[in-house]
């Protein structure tokens, strides 16, 4: 079982406030601190510490890429 995380939780792992980077998608939170992608939070037009599940459909990639990063919680 994951830990409950609020929105205002997730927001504040967003690359700027904190040194984690986290965001959430279909309701579980990922780490993704390490991807080089996601550099000071932000990953082309998108921004960390937030619920990307609608975004990811005007992505080039699916929800594989998910599978490189760690669950840290879910999203309430």
């Amino acid at each position: 079982m994951y830990p409950s995380y609020n929105k205002n939780q997730l927001a504040r792992r967003n690359g700027q406030d904190k040194p984690e980077i986290w965001i959430a998608y279909q309701g579980l939170i990922y780490d993704v601190t390490s991807s080089r992608l996601w550099l000071k939070g932000m990953h082309y037009e998108h921004w960390a510490g937030q619920d990307l599940t609608e975004e990811l459909l005007d992505a080039p990639h699916g929800n594989e890429v998910f599978s490189k990063f760690q669950i840290i919680g879910k999203l309430d």
